[in-house]
């Protein structure tokens, strides 16, 4: 932005013609730094790349797969291609593909190698015996007790023979199944968002037909509420919601013990494998106009601008859950809005 910059540099060369360059920089920057210097901009011709579909990522992938599997000594499953395409454009917010999914190649075929390559407890209590041994056995030669500095040395022997062959068994083990597979991603997806493993992987067909049932286990009664719910649920997994925006709203009207809150707990319980998957916000503590901004944070150029509030946090850090606003009829009414 100084009077000498790349800009600068770069303009007399590009406008005689003497080099040719390749940029590339975000929208943002080139709102900011090239938009603005029309003698720089007309010496590019901007070319927009959009995020890359599902599909292209795992073509992406595939292409990258040989240097990943010959720096972390491993191979790499076509599913986990797959996996790691689907689930981190569906689970991972504020990243685009391909770089969320490669970096859940390269996370996982890392966490495979380092398994790999770590010992059982066991196995390490005689390694750590074997360097005890070893130091006795100095110990008692200057000590000039040789016959006990012998009897040392042949336990010593014979426990790193010991530790020798379980020490290669294990690798020639854990080298067959060297693979990173679909499993190894959902791992990683499961903690980075805390849905289950299993949650993510199995198909939810079977699971959305019946989820009224799944729900009333737990709801007895209510069953024009758990109906409208469930076809919400369903509506958002077909396609037919927009997905930028929450999968459904629904305000839950009734006296206080009819399980509202119950209902909420159970919806978090089947979609996501636990309950504690749900912010619950007291709206009690929202009763005054002034407390909004506890709630999505204060705007620009007050006070905690940069904090967030209470829902925009909760939401921001696990996009994927239940948010339930308790007692919301206590608000004040700009919390509506």
């Amino acid at each position: 932005e100084g009077g000498i910059d790349a800009s600068n540099l770069l303009k007399p060369a590009l406008a005689r013609g003497e080099l040719q360059c390749v940029g590339a920089t975000t929208l943002d920057e080139y709102r900011k730094y090239i938009e603005k210097d029309t003698a720089l901009e007309r010496r590019f011709q901007p070319v927009m790349l959009d995020e890359p579909t599902v599909e292209e990522t795992v073509d992406i992938l595939r292409i990258l797969r040989p240097r990943y599997e010959a720096h972390h000594k491993v191979d790499i499953d076509d599913t986990a291609l797959v996996a790691a395409a689907r689930l981190s454009d569906r689970y991972v917010t504020g990243r685009q593909l391909p770089d969320k999914a490669v970096d859940f190649i390269d996370e996982a075929a890392s966490k495979l190698r380092i398994d790999a390559e770590s010992l059982p407890a066991d196995v390490k209590n005689k390694e750590e015996r074997i360097r005890e041994l070893l130091d006795q056995e100095e110990a008692a030669a200057q000590r000039t007790e040789y016959e006990r500095a012998s009897e040392l040395r042949v336990e010593r022997l014979r426990l790193e023979e010991e530790y020798e062959s379980e020490r290669q068994s294990l690798l020639r083990d854990r080298n067959v199944d060297m693979v990173v597979d679909e499993f190894d991603i959902a791992e990683l997806v499961s903690e980075w968002t805390g849905i289950p493993t299993g949650r993510l992987l199995e198909g939810e067909g079977e699971r959305l037909v019946h989820m009224e049932d799944n729900l009333h286990q737990r709801i007895v009664g209510q069953e024009e509420a758990v109906v409208a719910v469930a076809e919400a649920i369903r509506r958002s997994r077909s396609g037919l919601s927009d997905p930028k925006r929450p999968i459904g709203s629904f305000i839950f009207l009734g006296p206080t013990g009819v399980g509202k809150t119950e209902l909420a707990k159970s919806l978090a319980q089947f979609m996501f494998d636990d309950e504690s998957n749900m912010a619950r916000i007291d709206m009690s503590e929202y009763m005054e106009k002034h407390t909004v901004s506890r709630l999505i944070g204060a705007p620009p150029g007050y006070v905690g601008y940069d904090e967030g509030g209470q829902l925009t946090e909760a939401v921001r850090r696990r996009p994927y859950r239940v948010v339930l606003f308790d007692e919301i009829e206590k608000a004040h009414p700009d919390v509506f809005n």
